[in-house]
């Protein structure tokens, strides 16, 4: 392996390793709480609240489906899902398509700068 092949592969490497944060990091709370609207019906950032969805308190570094008081669905309780920047982003975009089988009704968000902004209201709210 040659040195410039090398060196492409750690800067390869170092893009990935950096991409994620830089959802989070590139988006705005203050947008993000316009987006959480959406999912207000349903979700509570604040602990406490139980709604029709899982309460989001403390969201990050979660696994799937073990929120005490919330029923989950088979599906979400097998997934094992350790809530990340990145695995909400994925979640977000399309619920049914990273856990197929999930209560979850709500068919996600297309627009990365929407979810861009409601992973930063989520980071700076879901505590």
């Amino acid at each position: 392996m040659s040195l410039a092949s090398v060196a492409r592969t750690f800067s390869l490497l170092a893009l990935c390793a950096t991409a994620v944060p830089a959802i989070a990091q590139t988006g705005d709370a203050t947008k993000g709480k316009t987006v959480f609207a959406r999912c207000a019906l349903c979700h509570d950032v604040k602990p406490g609240p139980k709604k029709m969805g899982p309460n989001l308190a403390g969201i990050f570094g979660r696994t799937s489906g073990t929120a005490a008081g919330f029923a989950y669905s088979p599906a979400m309780q097998k997934a094992k899902i350790r809530w990340d920047v990145k695995s909400m982003d994925s979640f977000i975009t399309k619920p049914s398509a990273l856990v197929p089988g999930t209560k979850m009704a709500f068919p996600g968000i297309p627009n990365p700068a929407d979810r861009a902004n409601l992973l930063a209201y989520l980071k700076a709210e879901a505590k």
